[in-house]
This record gives C-alpha cells, structure tokens and sequence, in this order.
C-alpha cells in the first residue's frame, strides 16, 4: 500500500520540491500552506507522515506538531525549520520535545531527507 505524506509549509519552493522528490520515490503526497488547513486535511486523511516548517501564518509547526501528537499519535513528524526571530535549533529543539520524530535544519540535503523518509515508513 502507497504511504501517505503530507507537507506542510508557506514556502511554495520548498513544497514543490519535497512533493516531486517524495512523489518520485513511490509516495501519494499532499500539501497545505499552514497548520491550520493541515489539521482538517489530516482529519479527513490517513496520512503516514507529516513533513511541517515551524514558522507559517494561521497555526505554525509547534502547535501543529502538538495538535497531531495528541489527536493522532501514530503520524511520524519530521520537523524543519530556517529559523525566524530566533535561530533554527532553538525552534528545532522544542518541536524535537514536543514530539517529532525527526528534525531538519533548512536548507538540508535531499537525499538524506528522503532516506529519512524511507526509513521511518520503512519502504526501502
């Protein structure tokens, strides 16, 4: 069965690019530009993973990442981030504490987030 990912993210560069590399490697891929439009997606889905920036408008990363741990515990979450007021370790760190899986600092290397990927839905 296809595994499910879902990437969430403002920058339309970053999700153009994660779908087509996902999407080259055998996944169904979907996408929103906040948390907030994520939430009802991932309501009405059954996704496998979640791939979410933490600066975004409406509902950023953190408390997404927070929503998704609570009301849908068995989503893997990669978190990634280029920073904002503050750096990206630092935003990193606390998506790390709130529950994602994995973390990636922006910008960061394509294949080894597609290992990543295929590790944690254990398709390779």
């Amino acid at each position: 069965m296809t595994k499910k990912i879902l990437i969430i993210d403002d920058e339309p560069e970053i999700t153009r690019m994660l779908k087509r590399l996902f999407e080259r490697a055998g996944f169904k891929v979907q996408s929103a530009s906040n948390g907030e439009d994520a939430m009802f997606m991932i309501a009405e889905n059954n996704f496998d993973l979640v791939v979410t920036d933490i600066i975004m408008p409406k509902k950023e990363g953190i408390e997404t990442i927070t929503s998704i741990k609570k009301d849908f515990p068995d989503i893997k979450i990669i978190a990634m981030s280029g920073g904002g007021r503050y750096s990206p370790e630092g935003y990193l760190k606390s998506a790390k504490m709130l529950g994602a899986d994995k973390i990636f600092k922006k910008p960061f290397d394509h294949k080894e987030i597609l290992l990543t990927v295929e590790r944690m839905l254990d398709t390779n």
